[in-house]
């Protein structure tokens, strides 16, 4: 959640978040309300409490009148200490519901603006040219007997497919590749669980009660993940970690499930946009003053990888308004994608300073041995996504591709052949 130093301190930086984000910025004044309110609250519970504890130690020593005057001012300080618990308790429970609905505060370096208006930082490679009618991904998938979304939709409906033969080789090549980068720049792998609890999800940002993005068991009260980080974010809950420990830095490896609502008619051919896939995800827990520094390292990782994939690509810094909930800043890189002329978001990295932290308890001791919120940030490494790109940027004419160089020893292939 968002620093109430900085609500109480600096209100204005929150309501110019809230702007920029294209939010309502008037839940600045609420939320400074119920915080006044709240804290009213508990300071006179907290002194009819001392009141009634110097009562209980003072009826021992009296005797007579005085006696029998203090117990009943304790008897009437007992209903009064209950009802003002109940008041604090009830303030404190509005606040946490409103301020749990703020987003994290934007970083002034982030562009102006919503989905459009992001800022290209930098494009890499130079783009395929063809002296062929490029195909697109599907085409060359089906040819290879790498993509089955006939069966795939059979089995489980629309959005759902089975990667085949060296379509499967390839993504175990590929997030293998990652991983095994991942490990070779000190990040710890780790396996991840695919269910969480509502509290790790709504802890990580996620609104559950209103992202329409999220599968549900509701019998048991269990939620299927979108990516790794939601896993990796609650790992630490509740911890104080050793200020010498710091950067943490985990490679999660897991499927991912999305529902795609709202995406009817978008993309609905091949394996852009679909319900289900597997993803490396870099994760980091830094020092708040850090995290600018970390954010860009988690860049430079993802376009190494992009590098060893030899894919033209480009990287944007997206939009205040288009940032997800918990992030402050994030960079996109976009691969070329040759059958629609245009770049589509294959990584994406995320600062989301103390937000999440302060929603999970994750903690370190600074220098003085206080307990402060640890900053966490994410990014991808290799997803089901690239193999879109790799297949219709690395296609041959007879509809064979060829595997990049770095990526051959763990397909075992050196080139894709078409299904005789």
């Amino acid at each position: 959640m968002i620093d109430l130093r900085t609500l109480r301190e600096d209100p204005d930086r929150l309501r110019a978040s809230q702007r920029a984000r294209g939010e309502d910025d008037s839940v600045v004044d609420t939320l400074l309300s119920l915080d006044e309110r709240r804290r009213s609250a508990l300071s006179a519970f907290e002194s009819l409490r001392a009141e009634q504890k110097s009562i209980g130690k003072s009826v021992s020593k009296a005797s007579g009148d005085e006696r029998q005057a203090l117990l009943d001012r304790a008897k009437n300080l007992a209903a009064q200490v209950k009802a003002a618990e109940a008041d604090a308790e009830k303030a404190a429970a509005e606040f946490d519901v409103v301020i749990e609905g703020v987003p994290n505060i934007v970083d002034v370096a982030a562009p102006a603006g919503g989905e459009d208006d992001y800022v290209v930082l930098e494009e890499i490679g130079e783009k395929p040219s063809f002296d062929f009618t490029p195909r697109d991904h599907l085409e060359l998938g089906e040819m290879l007997g790498a993509i089955d979304m006939e069966r795939g939709a059979k089995v489980s409906g629309a959005r759902f497919f089975f990667l085949t033969g060296v379509g499967a080789r390839l993504q175990l090549g590929l997030l293998n590749m990652g991983m095994q980068q991942a490990i070779e720049t000190g990040f710890t792998p780790m396996i991840t669980p695919v269910l969480v609890r509502p509290e790790s999800m709504q802890g990580t940002g996620f609104h559950v009660a209103h992202d329409k993005e999220i599968y549900r068991l509701p019998e048991d009260d269990l939620y299927l993940v979108g990516t790794s980080e939601v896993p990796l974010a609650a790992y630490h809950g509740d911890e104080i970690l050793e200020r010498g420990s710091l950067p943490l830095r985990y490679a999660g490896w897991s499927s991912c499930f999305r529902r795609e609502a709202g995406s009817y008619g978008k993309d609905t051919r091949g394996i852009i946009r679909v319900h289900q896939f597997d993803k490396v995800e870099m994760f980091s827990y830094c020092r708040p003053e850090e995290a600018d520094e970390e954010h860009q390292r988690l860049l430079a990782w993802e376009k190494e990888m992009l590098a060893k994939v030899e894919l033209p690509y480009r990287v944007i810094d997206t939009a205040a308004g288009d940032l997800g909930t918990s992030a402050a800043r994030k960079f996109d890189c976009e691969a070329w994608i040759p059958s629609q002329g245009r770049y589509r978001e294959v990584t994406s990295t995320s600062n989301c300073t103390q937000f999440q932290a302060r929603r999970m308890r994750v903690r370190y001791r600074d220098e003085d041995g206080k307990p402060q919120a640890v900053a966490t940030l994410n990014g991808t490494l290799a997803t089901t996504r690239w193999i879109v790109a790799i297949l219709e940027n690395h296609q041959q004419a007879d509809g064979s591709v060829v595997v990049p160089k770095a990526l051959r020893p763990f397909v075992g292939l050196d080139v894709l052949e078409p299904v005789k």
